[in-house]
């Protein structure tokens, strides 16, 4: 995860997993929807735990029926996105990160593996692939 991207959104190469300021996330939101991404806002607030955290992605980004709740069914899901169709590129906007990080450091972990394993997907397929995680103490976007 990196504090530092370029604010060329629209671009594959700009694909990544991103640690931003809390606060910073609306305008990364105007700023992703103006490069035409599609913009997914998931509310990590009160999510603890890997269960709360699969559960909270499956009804937030509307994961098809039968989405298996593990990590390997998460890795599928967001290398897949058919059913939420973004011709432009994705911008994930995680907000309230930081108890996840605070109280499930490897469910944490893992998330960040699959969501920077998704991007490099993504990118490869020249659509970006954008997810930020709004923690406390992360530098301003």
């Amino acid at each position: 995860m990196s504090n530092d991207f370029d604010l060329a959104l629209g671009d594959a190469a700009s694909s990544g997993v991103y640690q931003v300021a809390p606060g910073d996330l609306d305008a990364l939101a105007a700023l992703a929807r103006d490069a035409g991404l599609r913009i997914c806002r998931i509310d990590l607030r009160g999510c603890r735990d890997k269960r709360t955290l699969l559960l909270r992605l499956s009804a937030q980004l509307d994961f098809p029926p039968g989405f298996g709740r593990n990590w390997d069914a998460l890795s599928d899901a967001l290398r897949d996105l058919s059913w939420l169709p973004a011709p432009g590129g994705y911008a994930l906007l995680f907000e309230d990160a930081a108890e996840l990080q605070a109280q499930a450091q490897p469910d944490f972990a893992t998330l960040l593996d699959i969501l920077d394993e998704a991007a490099q997907r993504w990118a490869g397929e020249r659509l970006p692939f954008v997810c930020f995680l709004d923690l406390p103490g992360s530098a301003a976007a």
